[in-house]
């Protein structure tokens, strides 16, 4: 508590006398806080401790900032975030802090949320990464049983959504090629509910594969004593092939 404390003293400090701080709102501060969010992501991913503990003090620090700010506005405190949320823990936990079943607790909480809002859609934040804002939509669409009932049917609908880009295409404009690409998207986020996978991780994982083999591409093609723009086609997805073996290989090494 006592480095808490410190870290509080800090950022009053850092408010009232450096520039840069002091400039700062909520809205300006948005980047940063996903900025860390992710760099956060990155650093669990690494598997390294003292990166972990760096990006989590990163993000602690965009929690104080905003807490700094509201209690300049006369809005709130970091002791009034802490203790909402301390309060918010345990009456989501009463099989912990009281008697109840966890099943029943779960059950109960999510009944009591769907209570509170107009629209089961309500509280799926616009700003979360398009993959995963549409998987939770689809999450909360399926509670009222507004979902595929067999795996066929996804695929079906991906060659239906396939089709129609095609036509989009046919047609020649850019507001209809992109309505459908959409709608492929969300056919594909389906298909990754529907088989328990995370499609925002996926995503980030065939990103990390894509990056590490372009990368090995790059470093052969040095190798050879060329540039991947001096290549043709053909030669770079003779690479791209040995990348992909390159890449299974090391993950079995791993």
């Amino acid at each position: 508590m006592e480095a808490f404390d410190e870290l509080l003293r800090i950022m009053e400090e850092l408010r009232r006398n450096c520039p840069w701080d002091r400039a700062q709102t909520h809205e300006s501060l948005k980047r940063y806080l996903i900025e860390e969010s992710y760099e956060l992501v990155d650093a669990i991913d690494s598997a390294d401790d003292s990166k972990l503990k760096e990006e989590l003090g990163d993000l602690l620090l965009q929690v104080v900032f905003h807490s700094q700010i509201a209690k300049e506005r006369g809005s709130f405190s970091i002791e009034d975030v802490i203790r909402e949320l301390n309060k918010k823990l345990v009456d989501r936990h009463p099989h912990v802090f009281g008697c109840e079943r966890a099943e029943e607790v779960l059950k109960e909480w999510e009944e009591r949320k769907l209570k509170s809002r107009d629209s089961l859609l309500d509280g799926v934040p616009r700003s979360l990464p398009a993959l995963m804002r549409s998987q939770k939509l689809q999450d909360r669409a399926s509670l009222v049983g507004f979902d595929f009932e067999r795996i066929e049917q996804v695929f079906e609908k991906i060659d239906e959504e396939l089709k129609e880009l095609r036509e989009a295409m046919a047609i020649g404009t850019k507001e209809a090629v992109e309505h459908e690409v959409g709608d492929l998207l969300t056919a594909t986020v389906e298909l990754a509910r529907f088989l328990g996978i995370d499609a925002e991780l996926a995503l980030q994982k065939a990103n990390s594969r894509f990056e590490k083999r372009f990368r090995y591409m790059e470093r052969s093609a040095k190798g050879m004593g060329k540039s991947l723009r001096e290549m043709t086609l053909e030669e770079m997805e003779s690479l791209w092939l040995k990348a992909k073996e390159y890449d299974y290989k090391d993950d079995e090494g791993s």
